[in-house]
């Protein structure tokens, strides 16, 4: 065995039990996170807002989602995953709950920039805790399933439950009802899941502990770099397929409220089969081969998105494949490809450096020019701000380092900048 591979490895009933809640809680913050995107055509009627209110609403719990995860990514390495998780989960849960009170733009933007930084918190240290609680050959797989609960909680359930509710309860009822079930896992997760020993996860087996303090350590690495500009191309094009693509297909296409919602949701289902099956894949096929073909597949079928009219079926389907493969490489680059990229004390640090800053500029930045963009030349045009995240994030993945070679599932021990 290498002298710096991960010994650690979890029995198999506790590693189907930590992966479970720590898909349950990363489903809420789907769920806390976008519910909110279905609103929005409710929303600007009841508060009077705009486009541009609506990409500063999405930009604000990105950017501040952003910087807390670089932050707590670091926390994490010191005192482990396991107590940010559930802390966190408790916070954005009640801050969830409060969107219901909000009167206008200005209490939704502080509500939703302090779930930000709790929802940022829990994200990169919930991927870690889900690599520490998986057999190392089961990685990809594991990790596909934590992450997909996030697209399938918050953009494929959503849209539907959300549309349906409005047409019985208010959208302050659905805020308020809708924030109770992330305490109940909060303390599950607290109780049953268990942060690796520092020897496994945040301590180099040959004969000393690198500062972990030292988060600038993780750009010595070239993946890291990459994966960060990686993100910001990922969730541009998911900031323009989810937030604006509501207010594209009423005011824009004339859909109905019901036949958005069924279009919706194909964010969702598209991004959950997409992070169940391509780090799957992955294991056995090698990283940088799988990330071609999704970031191609991407392009494909958004190019086909942009030319499909008022009908609800292709639109579903070409949206689907869309965040089919946008997805996979989200999980991929947040995952696998940045844990792999370092050495084992490194990577909560890296996950949250690559999760802070994409989020920042990918979630945060994004949405703001896409709002810009929709207020002054049309909605539609923000489909060609995706595309183009989506070229540039192509030339990106063409310079990765491969960390699983020929499909060998290899873990995080490399000790030298590359």
């Amino acid at each position: 065995m290498a002298a710096n591979e991960i010994t650690h490895r979890p029995d198999q009933g506790y590693q189907w039990k930590a992966v479970t809640l720590l898909s349950l809680g990363f489903g809420l913050v789907g769920l806390d996170r976008f519910m909110i995107i279905p609103m929005f055509p409710t929303l600007m009627k009841d508060l009077n807002l705009n486009y541009q209110d609506l990409g500063h609403i999405t930009g604000i719990l990105a950017i501040t989602w952003g910087i807390s995860a670089i932050l707590t990514g670091r926390l994490s390495d010191r005192i482990g995953p396991r107590r940010v998780v559930a802390g966190a989960l408790v916070v954005f849960s009640l801050l969830a709950g409060l969107h219901g009170l909000a009167a206008g733009i200005g209490s939704l933007l502080l509500i939703r920039a302090i779930m930000g930084l709790f929802e940022g918190a829990y994200t990169p240290a919930a991927i870690v805790a889900t690599l520490e609680a998986s057999l190392p050959e089961r990685h990809g797989r594991n990790l596909g399933i934590q992450q997909a609960a996030l697209p399938l909680f918050g953009l494929a359930l959503a849209p539907i439950l959300i549309t349906q509710l409005l047409q019985v309860v208010s959208w302050r009822m659905i805020f308020l009802a809708l924030s109770v079930p992330g305490l109940a896992i909060a303390a599950l997760i607290f109780f049953v899941v268990k942060d690796a020993p520092v020897t496994a996860t945040r301590k180099i087996n040959h004969g000393h502990t690198i500062d972990r303090g030292q988060w600038r350590a993780v750009f010595g690495y070239r993946n890291i770099v990459l994966n960060i500009c990686a993100m910001f191309c990922w969730l541009t094009c998911l900031i323009v397929t989810s937030a604006m693509f509501p207010s594209y297909l009423i005011d824009y296409l004339k859909l109905d409220v019901s036949s958005m919602g069924f279009v919706l949701s194909a964010v969702g289902f598209g991004a959950a089969l997409g992070t169940l099956i391509t780090p799957t894949i992955s294991d056995r096929f090698g990283r940088k081969p799988v990330m071609l073909v999704n970031v191609v597949g991407a392009i494909a079928m958004l190019a086909i998105l942009t030319r499909v009219g008022a009908d609800p079926v292709p639109l579903f389907v070409f949206l689907f494949g869309t965040c089919f493969f946008n997805f996979g490489m989200i999980c991929l680059t947040v995952g696998p490809l940045s844990a792999e990229s370092v050495p084992p004390h490194l990577m909560n640090t890296a996950t949250g450096v690559v999760v802070g800053i994409g989020e920042i500029f990918g979630g945060g930045i994004a949405p703001i020019v896409g709002g810009y963009v929709a207020q002054h030349f049309g909605i539609q045009h923000t489909l060609y701000l995706a595309l183009a995240g989506l070229a540039l994030g192509f030339l990106i993945v063409l310079g990765l380092k491969e960390t699983a070679p020929m499909g060998r599932r290899r873990l995080p021990v490399s000790a030298e900048p590359a």
